[in-house]
């Protein structure tokens, strides 16, 4: 058996790259497809989502991509901040609201888009300082996802209790929000979008109702309705089991990236890894490559789950650590320590197909990736 320990050139043991011509490119791409759907004059807007960091890709990396978007759309308030210092002087929609009431006290910047996902966030709007700019108001429908929102009658309270701000000036409008739980599906946001429909018919303001899968499996509804949220298209994935970002006409905009750490040459019949986990079925290379749990890569893939070793595809062979994972390096006989590694996000090797392998989803794969990868934006 033996063992090259040279760990390869200097630089980076693992890297994120976020491509931000394919962000602009996916962007664009909704907005064409939206258009084809059968869209009124100028088409429905579209918030772009930067839901934990950017889909995992950072929003600093990302703003600079999206001048092209209507609108942004993050998880909280703090988010906001860190979208302004990127460069982004429109409207900013915050899904999760207000935290609690001392987060009123910051609402000291125009074009804030502020969700209501319970009555006590209305309570501490309406505590706020004085002098602060009116903010836009997105009442937030339960609907059939059931985790967040207001139910039908505590709907109604709320668009009672915001119709006199509006008059007074108080808030910049009231928008209506849902989000459907079944919209990969043909049938999937019937009922959902008739209760929603039947709960708003008679109130005014904007209506956001369409996540990717929406935009894709019901187009029509997707390009008559006033705001999109095109989260996954965004960032070149897809929201459907059975396609992948590139088949849709997307670009991946993140890739994962390593180098071959360590090579071992293993007789057939020997073992590596914790209690002998892995047995050469002959003479073989083995390749250590440098990304681990610890990095965010799934800890138990499948056998035979590829990587790309020098742009060719290698098998994975199940084994991960802290800070490696394996490879068969048969079919790579000039593969060394420090040969480039692709571990998802290229059309070669989508990072949909991996995450389904694993039993996840690509959006849990980029978001999982921990503060150990640095991440390189171009």
């Amino acid at each position: 058996m033996m063992f090259h320990s040279t760990i390869g050139p200097a630089g980076a043991r693992v890297m994120a790259r976020v491509d931000r011509a394919a962000i602009a490119h996916n962007l664009e791409h909704v907005r064409r497809r939206l258009d084809k759907g059968g869209s009124t004059a100028g088409g429905p807007r579209i918030w772009a989502p930067l839901k934990a960091d950017a889909y995992g890709h950072g929003i600093r990396n990302v703003v600079p991509a999206l001048a092209g978007a209507d609108g942004l759309l993050v998880s909280q308030l703090a988010d906001v901040t860190v979208c302004r210092e990127a460069g982004w002087q429109g409207p900013i929609l915050v899904l999760a609201g207000l935290r609690d009431s001392a987060e009123a006290a910051q609402l000291d910047q125009p074009g804030l888009h502020l969700a209501i996902n319970h009555a006590a966030q209305l309570d501490w709007l309406e505590a706020r300082p004085l002098g602060c700019p009116p903010p836009w108001i997105w009442l937030r429908y339960i609907g059939d996802l059931g985790y967040l929102g207001l139910d039908y009658d505590a709907y109604q309270a709320a668009y009672a209790r915001c119709a006199p701000w509006l008059a007074r000036g108080d808030i910049a409008g009231i928008g209506h929000l849902l989000h459907y739980a079944s919209a990969d599906t043909p049938t999937g946001i019937a009922a959902a979008e008739a209760r929603f429909r039947a709960l708003t018919a008679a109130l005014p303001g904007p209506r956001s109702t369409c996540n990717s899968a929406a935009i894709l499996c019901h187009p029509a509804h997707a390009a008559g309705t006033d705001w999109v949220r095109p989260g996954r298209l965004l960032y070149g994935l897809s929201p459907l089991p059975d396609r992948d970002g590139a088949s849709l006409g997307l670009r991946p905009a993140m890739s994962l990236h390593a180098r071959v750490a360590a090579v071992r040459e293993l007789a057939a019949g020997a073992s590596i890894g914790y209690h002998g986990a892995f047995v050469a079925p002959a003479d073989m290379r083995v390749g250590l490559v440098g990304c681990g749990y610890a990095d965010g890569y799934p800890s138990r893939p499948p056998i035979g789950l590829p990587v790309l070793v020098n742009g060719r595809p290698a098998r994975g062979l199940g084994l991960v650590t802290m800070d490696f994972l394996l490879v068969d390096l048969r079919d790579h006989p000039e593969a060394t320590a420090g040969t480039p590694v692709v571990l998802w996000g290229v059309p070669e090797l989508p990072a949909e197909h991996v995450a389904a392998a694993c039993g996840g989803i690509a959006p849990e794969l980029l978001t999982g990736l921990t503060g150990r990868v640095p991440i390189r934006a171009s």
